[in-house]
């Protein structure tokens, strides 16, 4: 008996464990890099305040339009020191109208971490005035340069990022949980209230989402901050834009509601709102998190596109997309100044990584490929 025991030990201890979806799609290397990606994202943008070396209200009129600073790493003599940059002076040129910006030489200004700059309060609570870099006045640090307002493009790269990628979250938790349960409930309750549900889902998905959003945008009040008056629209689309995922809920829905164990949760007499939430819903769990890790670029795309057309974010206010816009309108100066498109490259950035998840996880939480 003993012998047998000690024959069977080993087969049990070589069995593998059954690896959970979290652990397939980490597993993912494109998957992974992409998550750290979100995450460093998200990150920068709930601590922009210590993070950015400038707040999103800093303006400078003298350093208008100034190119990226340049970071010294040799003194005068040749050696190397401590980083640091130098004071410019802007001149102007009557016969052409263009400005340059021209380095002032002196002992510069060292670039230092942990540096007192602008107060500010995390998350609206915190205090604090310790930035993670910087350089003291009246030295600047633009490391992506500067606007036509003299802000500092690279701060407001952070400070945009916390409209740009929240705002998808905002719509996300309005309309998936109305075409959740409206899906849920028509594909479960079926026949004449059902066709009657998809009727109206059908009404609102006919709706021109983008002229509904202009009329929309000409009617608030324009005492409205900017911030409100995006988070008014996105709410408003948010619950016509619930129409599209409710059709597919149904769907899936109408397959499952004939499965064994719904059927005993009826005949128990368990209400139907409650089966459905119970037992029907949580079937389509797979399907509704995939859909929500790409539902979310949509949204980014169309806080970006409303801000570039002048609907949504509006100046001062940073977003990527109004950032973008006032770089192409001054598009004969691209040529010369690229890193002005540095948020058209974060949104692209962003749509990917959700968009290489949302594929991933597709293939992790699909029955049939569970075996590959």
């Amino acid at each position: 008996m003993e012998s047998a025991v000690a024959t069977i030990e080993p087969v049990v201890a070589q069995q593998p464990l059954r690896k959970t979806p979290w652990d397939r799609l980490w597993e993912d290397k494109l998957a992974r890099f992409s998550l750290i990606i979100l995450a460093v994202m998200y990150f920068c943008a709930a601590f922009a305040d210590p993070l950015a070396p400038y707040s999103m209200d800093f303006n400078d009129a003298d350093v208008a339009n100034a190119p990226p600073s340049v970071i010294h790493w040799h003194n005068v003599k040749g050696d190397v020191v401590s980083p640091y940059v130098l004071q410019v002076e802007r001149t102007f040129n009557h016969e052409t109208y263009q400005q340059s910006y021209t380095e002032i030489a002196g002992d510069g200004y060292p670039l230092q971490l942990f540096i007192k700059g602008e107060p500010y309060k995390i998350f609206g609570i915190i205090p604090g005035d310790i930035h993670l870099f910087g350089v003291p006045n009246p030295g600047h640090l633009f490391l992506l340069g500067s606007d036509i307002n003299g802000r500092d493009n690279f701060s407001r790269l952070f400070f945009g990022a916390q409209k740009s990628l929240t705002i998808g979250f905002l719509g996300l938790f309005i309309a998936f949980p109305i075409g959740i349960v409206y899906g849920g409930m028509s594909g479960f309750l079926g026949g004449t209230i059902d066709n009657g549900m998809m009727r109206l889902a059908e009404a609102i998905m006919s709706i021109p989402s983008f002229y509904l959003l202009i009329g929309l945008a000409a009617m608030l009040p324009p005492e409205m901050t900017s911030s409100q008056r995006f988070a008014l629209i996105t709410v408003i689309l948010s619950f016509i834009g619930w129409a599209g995922l409710a059709r597919v809920v149904r769907g899936m829905v109408l397959s499952i509601r004939e499965e064994e164990f719904v059927q005993a949760a009826r005949a128990s007499g368990m209400p139907e709102f409650f089966n459905v939430i119970k037992h029907v819903l949580p079937q389509t769990a797979s399907f509704i998190i995939v859909a929500a890790t790409l539902q979310v670029p949509s949204f980014i795309l169309s806080e970006s596109g409303l801000s570039f057309i002048g609907l949504g974010i509006q100046q001062p206010d940073a977003s990527w997309g109004n950032m973008l816009k006032a770089a192409l309108d001054n598009a004969n100066e691209l040529v010369d100044q690229p890193w002005l498109l540095a948020p058209g490259f974060l949104i692209f950035i962003t749509i990917l990584c959700f968009n290489n998840v949302g594929d991933v996880l597709r293939d992790v939480l699909d029955p049939k490929m569970q075996g590959r």
